[in-house]
């Protein structure tokens, strides 16, 4: 028998897909693909940001804002003069972003109040004794960063963001009152809603420019006033005679 007639049933068959592939790349992962450049570099903006602004927190809330030097905080923050200055142009800038960091918890505050199970009256009494011992308890920051708040909630005489969620939170109060039956309707809900924003304005006021301003005693005496304020009158839970 020739060879060219020889039975080809000991000759192995072709391998073909994976398994013709080289026994190292069968179960090599794949490299997932490196992020772009100026995604890594808006990240890295991102995190020196965020040490700077922790690195100011940290040292204002002990000696104050005037007091604490820009040095200082880079040294905290393990940044150099150049990289503050390119992510705040002046230090008023890192005060501003630290007053809305402030006004982010404020929101959190006021939401955290509009729990169910409290009337209108118990939420803005909670609110304001909240807002209140933060504050007295807020050390050297606190003054300069209501001062500065201010500032956050009417940027350059317009109703800021800021001002426009501000106002929504203590909105959402007044109708959940109203949804409740525990707030009076005899006057509009706007009108409600721009007296509690009222109140909390003049108590950050007298607090930022009054010195020994009694806070956590004003601030629940705003709240009683609004409390009755705002509760229904004799006539509305009695209804027309």
């Amino acid at each position: 028998m020739s060879l060219a007639t020889a039975p080809s049933v000991d000759r192995p068959e072709r391998l073909t897909g994976a398994l013709a592939r080289p026994a190292s790349s069968v179960d090599r992962p794949e490299r997932l693909p490196e992020p772009p450049p100026l995604l890594r570099r808006e990240r890295r903006k991102i995190e020196l940001r965020a040490r700077i602004l922790d690195a100011a927190m940290h040292l204002v809330r002990k000696r104050g804002f005037q007091a604490t030097k820009v040095a200082e905080i880079c040294a905290r923050a393990d940044v150099a003069h150049k990289t503050f200055f390119n992510h705040f142009p002046s230090k008023q800038h890192l005060l501003r972003e630290i007053a809305q960091v402030g006004m982010k918890r404020l929101l959190v505050e006021i939401e955290a109040v509009r729990r169910p199970e409290l009337s209108t009256r118990e939420r803005l009494l909670e609110f304001f004794a909240t807002v209140a011992t933060n504050t007295a308890q807020g050390g050297p920051l606190r003054r300069e960063l209501v001062s500065e708040l201010a500032h956050v909630l009417n940027d350059s005489g317009r109703q800021s963001e800021p001002a426009r969620l501000l106002h929504s939170a203590f909105g959402a109060i007044v109708r959940d009152g109203l949804a409740a039956g525990d707030v009076t309707r005899r006057h509009k809900a706007e009108t409600l809603t721009e007296m509690i924003l009222g109140a909390y304005y003049v108590l950050m006021f007298n607090y930022a420019n009054l010195e020994n301003f009694p806070i956590e005693q004003q601030a629940a005496a705003h709240a009683r006033l609004l409390g009755d304020a705002l509760s229904l009158q004799v006539e509305e839970t009695n209804g027309p005679s």
